[in-house]
């Protein structure tokens, strides 16, 4: 289907649419912890909507990426353009609003889809490989590397987080994401009727847990505070302010292992 590359919500558009259309726990207390790389994952937040008809190229995309080492990839599926005929299954209100909140923060006039946010700071059309490339290359020239150490034992997710030794570090959120590997949706009307579309690293749930004033803090979260269900992995991401730069972030499956 032809077409722009990307689809762009604004106040304007919005309005001239609505016009067109009215653990299992284990009883051993064993922790088992993610590794630690060598340097951290560049992350990439991809907001994509089934609804969308030049989405699919980012959603495979960021797929592909997803198995890269040095990258963590997350899909965050937007409520915006349900309205065009076809309710995205994985959406969240939750997703609508971080997007809202960085297009706020980078001063840009409206949201659209597909985005992709390069570790906090840069935006993409999700489809322009070369582009997504380089802002992956230039973030790898400027990586904070938080320390984060995540473990899981049956009654808690352990959260450590360190200091940043070379800069006087603002202080930054610690964001709580759950996280589905991966999954297909089969879409029944709307712009991508009839297809058959895999997501990597579905965002089901996210929400602030700390403030990181730049000193090491550990945080034990709860499982009983963690009962959504439909996810297998857990990611952190420390974000200075709220919307800003990422210095940290790591991923853990919900039973303690790697995520697949």
């Amino acid at each position: 289907m032809g077409g722009p590359a990307h689809r762009i919500l604004t106040a304007m558009s919005v309005a001239a649419l609505i016009r067109r259309v009215s653990f299992a726990a284990v009883a051993l207390e064993l922790t088992i912890s993610a590794p630690c790389l060598a340097k951290r994952q560049v992350v990439l937040e991809l907001y994509t909507s089934q609804g969308c008809s030049v989405c699919p190229p980012a959603d495979a995309l960021i797929e592909r990426l997803s198995e890269r080492p040095d990258i963590l990839a997350l899909s965050l599926p937007v409520t915006y353009w349900d309205m065009l005929g076809w309710k995205d299954t994985l959406a969240s209100e939750t997703n609508t609003r971080r997007q809202k909140a960085y297009a706020a923060t980078m001063g840009r006039g409206g949201v659209y889809t597909p985005q992709i946010i390069v570790d906090g700071i840069t935006d993409v059309v999700g489809g322009r490989e070369s582009q997504v490339e380089a802002a992956i290359a230039a973030r790898r020239a400027d990586l904070h590397e938080l320390p984060i150490t995540l473990s899981m034992s049956p009654s808690a997710l352990h959260i450590s987080i360190g200091a940043l030794p070379e800069k006087n570090a603002d202080d930054a959120t610690v964001w709580l994401f759950h996280v589905l590997n991966h999954v297909t949706v089969r879409i029944g009307a709307g712009e991508n009727r009839g297809r058959n579309l895999d997501y990597r690293n579905v965002v089901r749930d996210v929400r602030a847990v700390a403030l990181w004033k730049g000193q090491p803090l550990s945080l034990d979260i709860p499982r009983a505070d963690q009962s959504l269900t439909g996810y297998d992995s857990v990611a952190v991401l420390v974000q200075e302010a709220a919307y800003g730069r990422i210095i940290g972030a790591r991923m853990i499956g919900a039973s303690g292992g790697q995520p697949h």
